[in-house]
């Protein structure tokens, strides 16, 4: 049984996310608390599997309470946010901070029942999530740096770099990104995220890389040096058009329950790319993304899959490499690398 400990200053939340645990087979509720210091006195007395944040709270701030958790006790938090740019931001501030997922408060209590088998399903997921203190977790919230002067962009020369991700992917995608230069053939990327939070991680990520990262657009070209962030509630695919590459947005129905799908992306680049593709599948819960990678590695796109040490819920790389879709198992710390020096191999 999964042991969820339920902290949020709201009557009306903590009795809806009570009655979501409690309807739960494999879940108990380990307790509830209205603010971070009741909730700290319930850990020691009985720590849980899960718990779930909320941000906005008194006697003491969620992601304060966060920082102090990770850093002497860490467990598997799920954050509690709203659907406004300040708690976008705030929300992935978070994650940063060693939060597993997220899922946004109901706009209205009508909303309340339907989001229900989703939390259920992200506490899940943090249930089998490997957490720890991250290097930067406690470092302070650093200013949004001045946008970097980049060279101007090139159409794709046929190379392109997709990557598809769930749960602990915002935090391994930051990692990853950050590391790269700029001379990048174009990444595409699917990961899975609600709408109203992947422009605010774009825009974060833009400001922290070399790269040119941005929510796609539809009909755009994919260009050397940039990086396109499939829209939350939106599938991600990519066409060769005449010259290059071009994006494409859809809103046809979830694949695997999920839209962005990881399946669509992977297959659309199997189509337009083949041999010209790296794709690579990170941490996440489930399958998406596994049978279409399959696809591409039979079209001679190079392959690889995050490791499990180094991934947050190893559903989705493991599905990859029981399928024998991923030809290269790599740990986090060196994907970095290892697509640069595939890219250099692909400009050749």
């Amino acid at each position: 049984m999964i042991k969820v400990l339920v902290v949020d200053d709201s009557a009306v939340m903590r009795a809806f996310l009570g009655r979501v645990v409690g309807s739960q087979p494999d879940m108990e509720l380990a307790g509830v608390a209205s603010d971070p210091l009741l909730a700290i006195d319930r850990i020691r007395r009985s720590p849980p599997d899960v718990i779930t944040l909320d941000v906005e709270m008194p006697r003491m701030n969620g992601l304060e309470f966060l920082r102090k958790l990770m850093a002497v006790r860490p467990l598997p938090v799920v954050m509690v946010s709203s659907l406004t740019q300040q708690g976008a931001e705030a929300t992935l501030r978070a994650l940063e901070l060693g939060a597993v997922d997220f899922f946004p408060k109901p706009a209205s209590l009508e909303a309340l029942d339907a989001v229900g088998p989703g939390i259920a399903e992200k506490i899940r997921a943090a249930a089998q999530a490997r957490v720890g203190r991250h290097d930067w977790a406690a470092a302070p919230l650093a200013p949004l740096r001045p946008a970097t002067v980049r060279p101007a962009a090139r159409p794709a020369g046929g190379s392109i770099i997709g990557i598809g991700a769930s749960t602990g992917g915002v935090e391994a995608l930051r990692h990853i990104l950050t590391a790269l230069p700029v001379a990048m053939p174009p990444i595409v990327i699917a990961q899975h995220m609600l709408p109203g939070f992947t422009e605010t991680f774009a825009r974060r990520l833009d400001a922290d890389c070399e790269l040119s990262v941005r929510e796609a657009r539809d009909g755009e070209e994919a260009r050397e040096g940039g990086v396109y962030i499939a829209p939350g509630g939106r599938h991600l695919l990519v066409q060769r058009s005449a010259g290059g590459l071009r994006l494409r947005l859809s809103d046809d129905p979830p694949v695997n329950r999920h839209r962005p799908s990881v399946d669509t992306l992977f297959r659309s680049l199997a189509q337009a790319a083949g041999p010209r593709c790296i794709a690579l599948i990170l941490t996440g819960m489930g399958a998406d993304g596994a049978e279409a990678m399959l696809d591409l590695r039979r079209a001679g796109a190079t392959t690889l899959a995050q490791d499990e040490a180094s991934s947050v819920v190893f559903g989705m790389p493991r599905q990859a490499i029981a399928l024998g879709a991923a030809r290269e198992v790599v740990a986090l710390g060196q994907v970095a690398a290892r697509l640069l020096a595939l890219s250099a191999q692909a400009a050749q």
